[in-house]
């Protein structure tokens, strides 16, 4: 099976093809649960035909037992085998469940980069507050580095999901979730919406570039010095429903962005909302 999905694209988006610590022990847990299953369903496998062969209406020479009713070695082996599975990976899971926790900080001795996510009608808002920058449609990270991404929605419920670095983390308007990422080595990678919301589902996809550290820093400000003013037209049109062809950077995003989209959801903010002197660079 794996070597089927080698030579497909399929194979190269997923985890099996992990560039990085949670994507890895993604698939390493996916490969010991999958070996273990076999124990459970290659005896199904094996024995259906076996047993259908062996009591074919044309098999004569076998004994007769129409009163036979049990037998000790096979309750062994419908009950024994079944239950030490399921007790070894009550404890591989629960093991698993606790280390893959997307709330989780990656453990590192470098210095964990923050960013805000915001899904839209059919985008995604990256913002950068440390860095006072923001991108929709690009996500750029340092490459060996912790990255904490804090996550909303800024229309309908989205799922943000990034193959080879970590698995699915929902948005929903007006909360926040967590996921922590890390790119081992600089590349491209692609993350996606994984929740159908509407016409432009299919085209919701963003780059993740995982850049070396001093590439990192030269992007930002790269970033500052092209990217477009972040003012209310450009904070209006986020919230427009359109596809974006390509990637667009802002030179600067405003203190408390992030909390403006989430209090949209929340009564009391949004008198606010439709001020667009609550906009600044």
């Amino acid at each position: 099976m794996f070597l089927a999905l080698a030579g497909c694209g399929a194979f190269h988006d997923s985890f099996f093809n992990a560039a990085g610590p949670i994507a890895g022990q993604e698939r390493h847990l996916f490969i010991i649960v999958s070996i273990v299953m076999l124990f459970v369903i290659g005896p199904v496998l094996i024995l259906t035909p076996i047993i259908a062969w062996h009591y074919r209406l044309s098999n004569t020479k076998h004994a007769y037992r129409p009163h036979w009713s049990f037998s000790w070695i096979l309750e062994f082996f419908i009950w024994v085998p079944p239950t030490l599975i399921v007790i070894g990976l009550s404890f591989l899971l629960w093991n698993y469940t606790h280390k893959l926790d997307p709330y989780r900080p990656i453990e590192s001795s470098q210095p964990t980069l923050e960013v805000r996510a915001v899904s839209l009608d059919w985008k995604w808002l990256f913002i950068y507050p440390r860095q006072h920058v923001a991108t929709v449609n690009m996500l750029a990270i340092p490459a060996g580095r912790p990255v904490h991404i804090e996550m909303t929605s800024g229309t309908v419920m989205q799922s943000l999901m990034i193959p080879q670095l970590a698995g699915q983390i929902y948005t929903m308007g007006g909360m926040t979730t967590q996921l922590h990422i890390q790119a081992d080595h600089p590349g491209t990678y692609t993350g996606q919406n994984t929740q159908y919301n509407g016409e432009g589902f299919a085209k919701q996809k963003f780059a993740v570039n995982a850049l070396a550290p001093q590439q990192f820093d030269e992007w930002i400000a790269h970033v500052r010095a092209t990217g477009k003013p972040f003012d209310a037209k450009a904070y209006h049109h986020l919230f427009e429903k359109s596809v974006e062809k390509q990637p667009i950077l802002f030179s600067s995003a405003p203190d408390g962005l992030f909390q403006r989209i989430l209090d949209r959801y929340h009564p009391t903010a949004r008198a606010s909302d439709t001020n667009p002197e609550v906009i600044r660079p």
